[in-house]
Parts: structure tokens; sequence; C-alpha cells
């Protein structure tokens, strides 16, 4: 069955399988955009086809990038003019726990695939005149908390990639924005937790007492952390940016993003390492 033309309000949106991803496409969808949906997995394509236009394309694959994004704007009619990047994971662990390897994983997705994928977006946006990119950050994006090292890792890149990329493409009409969520409702304990059980060896870690109440956390049904937010409110941070004439840098969400930003800018660096760790419990949460 041959696909409706679409005009030229198309966003497309990575990692929209669950939670914010997934939430963020239903509220755009009802605005009125043409919601290109993507997820990793074949099986997640097939139901959110039912839903909304929806691609295969995996952030850790060179291949799949390409072709998808070959396809989507191939269907799009090259008039797609915005993009959310928000497929990511979590890998828990102490940094000391974390190999190569495991960072590689971890950066595969959340950095160097969505700088593959953004650098073919530019492209595509300089040559229709416009577009916007709005990167999904995180509080530990600029507010690192112990046991999250790769997690953070992988966040602070963003931000240095979104704030880069904002003063190289000054006067090309192409805005980038950051989302800094703090805890929202979503599947991202479950994925975490997957592949903290991966991809680190809890036997022999001096962390081995830690981990023990951060896999409680991970398992814990419901929120586990206060002020959490359903992905709703991410989806409207977007929907801002999306409809912004100027569109901001940064759109902060949730209490403790908001907290913690100020804190960053007032105090200490010893008296800020001490209220992270007691908010990110020791490992205990």
């Amino acid at each position: 069955m041959q696909r409706p033309v679409l005009p030229p309000e198309a966003i497309l949106i990575t990692g929209c399988s669950s939670g914010i991803g997934y939430r963020t496409a239903r509220v755009l969808q009802d605005m009125g955009y043409h919601v290109i949906a993507t997820a990793r997995k074949a099986e997640d394509v097939a139901w959110l086809d039912g839903e909304f236009n929806a691609f295969q394309l995996d952030l850790a694959d060179t291949a799949s990038i390409e072709s998808a994004l070959t396809a989507i704007l191939k269907f799009t009619h090259h008039r797609l003019s915005a993009v959310f990047h928000n497929g990511a994971f979590g890998l828990p662990g102490a940094l000391e726990d974390i190999s190569r390897d495991a960072l590689r994983h971890q950066f595969e997705t959340n950095v160097f695939g969505t700088h593959e994928l953004n650098r073919l977006l530019i492209a595509h946006f300089r040559k229709q005149g416009h577009g916007r990119i709005i990167f999904n950050s995180s509080v530990l994006g600029f507010a690192a908390m112990g046991y999250r090292g790769a997690y953070n890792m992988s966040k602070y890149a963003i931000e240095g990639m979104a704030d880069t990329l904002r003063l190289e493409l000054s006067g090309s009409n192409i805005s980038v924005s950051l989302i800094e969520p703090g805890p929202i409702e979503s599947r991202f304990r479950a994925n975490a937790f997957r592949e903290f059980t991966t991809w680190v060896n809890t036997d022999n870690s001096a962390h081995k007492a830690q981990y023990e109440g951060m896999i409680a956390r991970l398992q814990k049904e419901g929120a586990a952390a206060p002020f959490t937010l359903p992905p709703e409110a991410v989806a409207n941070k977007v929907k801002s940016a999306l409809t912004s004439y100027w569109p901001a840098a940064r759109y902060r969400v949730t209490l403790p993003t908001k907290v913690f930003w100020w804190l960053k800018r007032l105090l200490p660096t010893r008296w800020l390492d001490v209220v992270l760790y007691k908010a990110g419990g020791g490992g205990k949460r």
C-alpha cells in the first residue's frame, strides 16, 4: 500500500518505541504535525506504523541510519523540517567497572549515531534553507551523579554538540535547542537494568554493596524519584521549541533540573558534590 503524500510540516523523532519518544510523537501528531517515528527494532516499527509513519532506524548502525534517512526524505519529498533526537539509553555502574567496550556501546547510540544522523540532516536543512534540531539531553548533562558515569558522559557530549552547533549554524536559519529533563515516567530504568546486567560484573566490584541499592531502584515499579513527571512534560517543551519564533537554547523540565541548574552556578564545587552525592544516593538510588 502506497503511503500518502505529506505536506511540509514533518518531524523525525528517534527512539519512539516507548516513553518520551512515543508520547512526543502522539502530542505532535495530535497538533497536526506529520510525525516520522523511528525505532531500533522491527517489531516496534510494526506497531508504530499503525499510528504514525514509522521507519526502522538503529543509531548504532551506519547503514541503518543512511538507509532510513534516504527512505524518509523520499517519503516526505524532501520536506522534513525538524528532528527530535531522543533515541538513547542509560548504562549504569561505577566508572571503574565500565570497560572500554561498554563505554563504546553507550556512545555508539547516544553520541556517535546521533551525530552521524545529525550531519546528514544538516546537509538537508541547508539545502532547503531551514530546519529545527532538538536534542533530548538530561539534568545529568550538566550535573553528574555517581554510578551513572557512562550516561553522564554521553549527555555532557550531547550538550557540547548542541552548544557548538548553535554557534556554527548561526545565520543559517537552522535552530538548535536542548531539552533537559529530570525524572520522567518511562521504561528507562528497566532498560538500564538490562544494560547493567549485560555489561557490569558485580561479583568482584568494590561497589558491590552500593549496587544492591541501585538494582532495587532500577527494578522498582512506578516513580523512583521525587517530582517525577509524565513524558508529556517533555513533549510540551519540544512543542515550544518547534513553534517559537526564537527557540530557546535550553528547555529545563522538572523541578530537580531547575534546582540543580541554579545550584551549579551558586555553590562551590565541593558543596555541590555533597548535594549531588546525596541526591544520587551514593549508589543506593
